[in-house]
């Protein structure tokens, strides 16, 4: 059993544990309700993280805990608490996974030819049955011993589950082959194993069900591997979220720079940051102007001006010029840090959803095995002797075993997940389709999403006399020498209508406020007004109009200044995409209503909310409270899916019922969504909620006919009347079925496309100069 090292007491109430060996929903489940019969405990349990979280008491021995899920036979352990622990520990190998990985491989090399031995009476040579046994044990036996064990446990604690059934049927399945091979005649050199499906009654001493049991485990097992490893998989949202921190930092230590690791800087350390590079920790700019570009943590897409003073944050990345910070929040005290934990909050709300197949088998395995023993009990009753009477109850319990179970979920899955690759589409596991049925509202964040994310030229206002296409190239020509990501919008607008710029003369960055050089003999300025009064120039009437329009609107403007007088005004905005109003018109004919979330301010997210035809409109909102909206909208009564693009979206799209990232965005969304749009075309959206709604489909039918050819025949099992490879055949013939099903899904046809919005999607015209 695996204990934790941390201290037995723990200061506060919360306490979290990381749970092994659970195998299916309901180990969760039974998990929880030991916890929550302690006193003073509450407890909620999540097989998807395999996590506990329980409120105790403030003192209460943690160890207590821990023993207590080890006295219903799992594994506990008390995590680390910081980010560097806990990507250390996401970092570390898996070893369940790889156990299965090996178990699964193992089956399929001896399982195989087995099976194919017993339904191909061609392949059966004189002593077939003794290889076949041979082959069969380590696949029933070592294979299968995390069924056998699971089952164990269970009996243990009065309950069953599918690995209960799984466990009874192989090895009940083995044991009667055992039986017919040493004391019955089916040990007989020359014996053989007709494919044929006649029913009569039988003694059952010449019947083998070897590939029964040997298919049973394998199929079940490959479920069992690509479940667990779609679990792993829920960690990469933290781990993402960390690695976007700086590696090492310059501090400065008796004036000089020094490079250290990020993890060994102190609070009250000062480092140095230069453009280009990740801000480290939180901290107070001491010294220096620059542009932070903020976009990754806040969703703003321009960038924020800095100087002394001003409060940064780690994992922000300097735009402009040097800065010198002092280090105020370190470790697991800073921003990125919180972010992580809110994305592991909001991932642990997803406890309540549960396996389609758990939530059938707890119904379904109880009611077999009960079926079995009454078969038995049926046929000594009668007079039946013991041979005839054990055949009829071991034949229920193969019968009834759903090995299509095993196939039913990820061959739709990998047909549906390689059909939307296609289309431009990535699911991540099983679980995250059972919402999209009950979808009914879709957050959209704005930049990024709706938006390209990136500052673009859209308004040129020029004053009399002045020429369009001078104001580009004058002030293209001084923005393109300077770093900052609104002057560097600005020049290649300018080259773009242009053409190739000049080199200015006596470049100058004004921090903060705007730059000045020569160009073609003349001095241009660039910048804000407050710079050009600097200079005693006044912006015209018509200009301060278009530029009051612009800010009123949301939007970034500049001045453009040459020989003593003001040229123009240059519009800089955050573009929205050419599909995206296409893409809102289509979410709405899936019925959902389109909700706008974004940290901007509230005119620029009204505007963009017109031109793509959004109706309610959330704005101004910090990380936290993305997530707050979301849950606000999920405690109204609405299912929603949220579809985002930043790290500041990360936590939202976790604890949305349905989590959409744009594969332009960062890893730490996509890695927190459940569906990832990969060509970064909102309108892959809605062909995503539609993919998945039919995949899901095709899962519950799927799911539907591994059980009904075996539950049909459950009868005639009872009767007396199963030939054994009737038995058998029950499960290739189901199993086909459901690889026949899936393929099905290759059919769907996305609406997205690659060109232009069609000619009847409605748009609003933007106000001039359109940005953001």
């Amino acid at each position: 059993m695996s204990t934790s090292s941390a201290p037995s007491r723990v200061p506060g109430t919360d306490i979290e544990l990381e749970i092994g060996g659970m195998s299916c929903a309901s180990c969760a489940n039974r998990i929880g309700r030991k916890l929550n019969k302690l006193e003073g405990v509450t407890a909620t349990e999540n097989y998807a993280t395999e996590k506990a979280r329980i409120s105790a008491p403030a003192g209460y021995d943690a160890q207590a805990l821990v023993a207590e899920v080890e006295k219903a036979g799992y594994t506990a352990a008390l995590p680390g608490t910081g980010p560097e622990q806990q990507a250390d520990a996401a970092d570390r190998p898996d070893t369940e996974l790889l156990a299965l990985k090996h178990r699964l491989t193992g089956a399929a090399v001896l399982a195989l030819p087995v099976i194919a031995m017993a339904m191909v009476p061609a392949r059966q040579f004189t002593y077939w049955q003794w290889l076949s046994l041979a082959m069969a044990a380590p696949v029933i036996l070592w294979a299968g011993w995390p069924f056998h064990r699971a089952a164990f446990t269970n009996l243990r604690h009065g309950t069953a589950t599918m690995d209960t059934l799984v466990s009874m049927g192989t090895t009940a399945a083995f044991l009667w082959s055992l039986y017919a091979l040493f004391l019955g005649t089916a040990g007989t050199p020359g014996m053989r194993h007709p494919f044929e499906l006649s029913v009569a009654p039988t003694s059952g001493a010449g019947n083998l069900y070897l590939e029964v049991a040997a298919g049973v485990i394998l199929f079940i097992l490959a479920g069992r591997y690509f479940e667990k490893r779609s679990k792993r998989r829920a960690g990469a949202a933290l781990r993402a979220l960390l690695e976007l921190g700086a590696k090492d930092v310059a501090v400065l230590r008796e004036g000089v720079e020094t490079r250290i690791p990020a993890g060994q800087l102190a609070a009250g350390d000062e480092f140095v940051v230069r453009p280009g590079e990740k801000i480290a920790p939180d901290g107070i700019v001491v010294s220096g102007r620059s542009a932070v570009d903020e976009s990754m943590l806040t969703g703003e897409s321009g960038p924020v001006e800095v100087e002394a003073g001003d409060a940064v944050t780690g994992a922000t990345v300097n735009a402009g010029g040097r800065l010198v910070v002092r280090a105020t929040r370190i470790g697991s005290d800073t921003q990125l840090a919180r972010m992580a934990r809110l994305v592991e909050d909001a991932q642990s709300g997803k406890a309540e959803v549960q396996r389609l197949a758990d939530r059938i088998s707890g119904v379904f395995v109880p009611v077999v095995i009960a079926v079995a023993v009454a078969t038995l009990a049926a046929w000594l009753g009668a007079g039946f002797p013991v041979t005839a009477a054990f055949t009829a109850a071991v034949a229920v319990l193969i019968i009834a075993c759903p090995c299509a179970l095993g196939l039913a979920t990820p061959t739709a899955l990998l047909v549906g997940a390689g059909r939307g690759a296609q289309l431009g589409i990535l699911i991540k596991g099983p679980v995250v389709l059972e919402s999209t049925r009950k979808v009914d509202t879709i957050v959209l964040d704005k930049t990024g999403t709706v938006t390209t994310g990136k500052m673009a030229l859209q308004g040129v206002h020029t004053a009399p006399g002045t020429g369009e296409a001078r104001l580009l190239r004058l002030a293209g020509a001084v923005e393109d020498a300077s770093e900052h990501p609104i002057a560097q919008a600005i020049a290649k607008g300018a080259t773009e209508r242009t053409g190739r710029l000049p080199v200015p003369g006596s470049f100058r960055n004004i921090g903060g406020r705007g730059v000045q050089g020569m160009v073609d003999g003349h001095l241009v300025l660039v910048g804000r007004e407050s710079m050009l009064a600097e200079w005693s120039l006044a912006v015209p009437a018509d200009l301060a109009r278009a530029k009051a329009q612009a800010e009123a609107a949301g939007q970034t403007a500049v001045v453009v200044a040459w020989d003593g007088a003001v040229r123009g005004v240059l519009t800089v905005a955050d573009a929205v995409k050419a599909t995206s109003a296409e893409a809102v018109r289509q979410l709405k004919g899936l019925g959902l209503t389109p909700v706008l979330l974004t940290g901007d301010n509230q005119a620029a997210a009204a505007q963009v909310a017109a031109q793509v035809g959004i109706d309610q409109v959330i704005a101004e909102v910090l990380p936290q409270d993305k997530v707050d909206v979301v849950a606000r909208l999920q405690k109204e009564g609405r299912t929603v899916a949220m579809v985002g693009d930043g790290v500041n979206d990360a936590a939202a799209l976790a604890r949305a019922d349905l989590g959409l990232a744009m594969g332009t965005g960062t890893d730490a969304a996509i890695e927190a969504a459940d569906l990832t749009l990969v060509r970064g075309d909102l309108r892959a959206a809605a062909d995503a909620i539609r993919l998945a709604r039919r995949t899901l489909g095709t899962i519950k039918a799927n799911l539907f006919w591994a059980f009904a050819y075996n539950v049909a025949a459950i009868p005639l099992a009872a009767a007396g009347l199963l030939n054994p490879m009737l038995a058998g055949a029950a499960m290739p013939f189901s199993s086909a079925f459901v690889a026949s099903n899936s393929p099905r899904l290759r059919s769907f046809k996305g609406q997205a496309t690659t060109g232009q919005p069609s000619p009847a999607t409605p748009r609003t015209p933007a106000p001039e100069p359109s940005i953001a």
